[in-house]
């Protein structure tokens, strides 16, 4: 009997990872195709198709937290769609919301998702923000705090993603380095890659999606339990 329903439980998963496979697919194909208003028309779809992956993964009976990530991709979607908003407004808007979806994905990984002790080489990651900031810092100006706040968010969720499973810890450093890149490309002169768009929105997709499955994975195996009763 257990072992049918986590069969079902995987079948379906992978049946409604499809629709965002198809987006992301989509979506990176028209990037690399310079076709903005295909892509400007797939980008708003693509956290909404990856919510609908852990709904119905769980069947919308996940605990406290598989709730908050529903609520970190909702607000990655908020923050998807304030970011094509022209103007500092539009991208301290933008930057709001993947702020709070990292904030969610922190308490989550630290308090629900959490498998094992938090490694020493985590700090990597406050080696990374510091060299971050550093490096942006001369071009930032008055973004140099909010920036600097987001990417210390964006750190510490990397950070404690590596004690969660690995699908979920590479996920959260994908969404680093798409992170990473996006900010070089805006507040770096000069700086250019070939198809930078798309290698941005590749990994910022494959991060989210790995952070998904691996939270699925987690929520497959055992039920949600605290940190205490969940150690290996």
């Amino acid at each position: 009997m257990g072992d049918t329903r986590a069969s079902e439980s995987t079948t379906s998963r992978r049946w409604a990872l499809v629709p965002f496979l198809i987006l992301a697919v989509v979506h990176l194909v028209a990037l690399g195709a310079a076709l903005p208003e295909l892509a400007g028309w797939t980008k708003p779809l693509l956290m909404p198709a990856l919510l609908a992956v852990v709904l119905v993964a769980t069947r919308m009976r996940g605990g406290v937290g598989t709730v908050l990530i529903v609520a970190a991709l909702v607000f990655s979607w908020l923050g998807d769609v304030l970011l094509a908003s022209p103007g500092d407004i539009g991208f301290l808007s933008g930057l709001a919301g993947f702020f709070a979806a990292h904030l969610l994905y922190l308490v989550a990984f630290a308090a629900f998702f959490r498998r094992r002790r938090i490694p020493l080489w985590a700090g990597l990651y406050l080696v990374w923000w510091l060299a971050f900031v550093l490096l942006l810092a001369p071009t930032l100006g008055s973004m140099l705090i909010p920036v600097a706040a987001y990417g210390l968010v964006l750190g510490a969720s990397g950070a404690l993603a590596l004690a969660t499973n690995r699908l979920t810890a590479i996920g959260a450093l994908l969404f680093v380095c798409s992170d990473s890149l996006l900010a070089c490309r805006i507040f770096l002169p000069g700086f250019d890659l070939v198809q930078q768009d798309l290698i941005i929105m590749t990994l910022y997709l494959a991060g989210q999606g790995l952070i998904v499955w691996g939270v699925l994975r987690t929520t497959g195996s055992r039920d949600e339990k605290s940190p205490e009763q969940s150690r290996d």
